[in-house]
């Protein structure tokens, strides 16, 4: 590795400064490398200058100047900084590589993926004039398993805004989850028979829409406790 000038200036200032933080066993060190390099000594010296400048009230010694000020334990040279920060950087490095492989492995199947780069937009047609049918279907591993009907499900609706997803069975249920953390919030009854379909409302999400072939229509109030409100009745065959 090749330092600038300024650069092998500042690492010597910094082990200067860290050698005599550590007291007198270390003062003869810090003496021949302030010997060797003496922009050490100086580049350290306008440092603890420039954090005094103002302070007039220093005491000095009887030849008039100022006695040598040892850094006090609570001050962390700057040596000490970096080199603690490189160990975090190192182990952030290793969690976002972490985070791209699994990126690669959950995204592998998209167009214009391939690798782990982006790649340029796949073609409807393969180079000899095939079909490629390009299937955005999702991959292993799931994010959430919520398991809680006694029977099969048969609608799902996620709502507008909210982390919120509601799911219709043919145990005349609707249980409400909230799909980001997968917990499960609450049952909905009311329907004597297969729930087909469930929706909110597309403005705002303010009402859940549900219908079963029990001939019935049922509007729950979101903001009010998913209170039943209304229940449509006229049909004469399956919803």
């Amino acid at each position: 590795m090749v330092l600038t000038d300024k650069q092998r200036t500042d690492l010597h200032a910094g082990i200067y400064e860290y050698l005599l933080s550590r007291g007198p066993a270390f003062a003869a060190t810090a003496e021949a490398l302030a010997q060797a390099d003496p922009e050490a000594r100086s580049s350290n010296s306008s440092t603890d200058n420039s954090k005094t400048d103002g302070n007039d009230d220093e005491p000095s010694n009887s030849n008039g100047t100022s006695p040598r000020k040892t850094t006090p334990s609570s001050a962390t040279p700057v040596l000490e900084k970096k080199w603690t920060a490189v160990p975090r950087l190192q182990k952030r490095v290793l969690e976002l590589e972490r985070q791209i492989s699994s990126n690669q492995r959950i995204h592998a199947h998209r167009a214009g993926f391939s690798g782990g780069t982006a790649s340029a937009p796949l073609d409807s047609t393969t180079a000899s004039g095939g079909i490629r049918e390009r299937r955005m279907l999702p991959r292993p591993p799931a994010q959430h398993s919520l398991q809680s009907h006694s029977s099969g499900i048969t609608a799902l609706a996620l709502h507008p805004i909210y982390t919120l997803a509601a799911s219709g069975s043919e145990d005349g249920t609707i249980k409400l989850w909230d799909h980001e953390s997968g917990d499960y919030l609450r049952t909905l009854r009311g329907h004597t028979n297969v729930v087909t379909s469930v929706d909110f409302c597309p403005k705002g999400g303010g009402y859940l829409v549900s219908c079963s072939t029990d001939l019935s229509i049922k509007i729950w109030d979101v903001k009010d406790n998913f209170v039943c409100v209304r229940t449509l009745r006229g049909h004469d065959h399956t919803i």
